[in-house]
């Protein structure tokens, strides 16, 4: 029996569990809005939450504490900064889930989340290598 036992498994170990959380909250604080399947968006929530919340906080303790579970010190101080005082004032509830239909390959129930009151400029940046037309055209 599951008493008291909160979280989905989602069909993976504990560490590759982990390893995707730590990657999907990654890719929700560099581009503060991500699509994924429902289940993941709903058990991603609390995470990035928690973390906008030690984030608040600030100080060396809560630096290290991000460090350690985003491992990415471009993102903790994105984090640090432009978040924690853009949600200084809220008190919790930094994320929203939207439904976003179903998946065509395997009818997935699929969702975005994002962060309330986001960036729109941030959506995309830095997500892989880019082509500028020049290049395209030359090669």
């Amino acid at each position: 029996m599951r008493h008291g036992l909160k979280g989905r498994k989602l069909n993976r170990t504990s560490s590759h569990r982990k390893a995707l959380f730590m990657n999907l909250s990654q890719a929700l604080i560099k581009h503060e809005q991500i699509t994924t399947t429902l289940p993941k968006a709903k058990d991603l929530r609390p995470i990035v939450e928690r973390l906008v919340t030690v984030g608040k906080k600030g100080g060396l303790a809560a630096r290290r504490q991000l460090i350690a579970q985003l491992q990415d010190e471009k993102l903790v101080e994105k984090l640090l900064t432009t978040l924690a005082t853009r949600y200084k004032a809220r008190a919790g509830g930094y994320t929203r889930v939207l439904k976003a239909g179903f998946r065509h390959g395997d009818m997935a129930p699929m969702a975005v989340i994002e962060f309330v009151d986001r960036d729109i400029s941030a959506k995309g940046q830095d997500s892989g290598p880019k082509q500028n037309a020049g290049e395209s055209e030359a090669a």
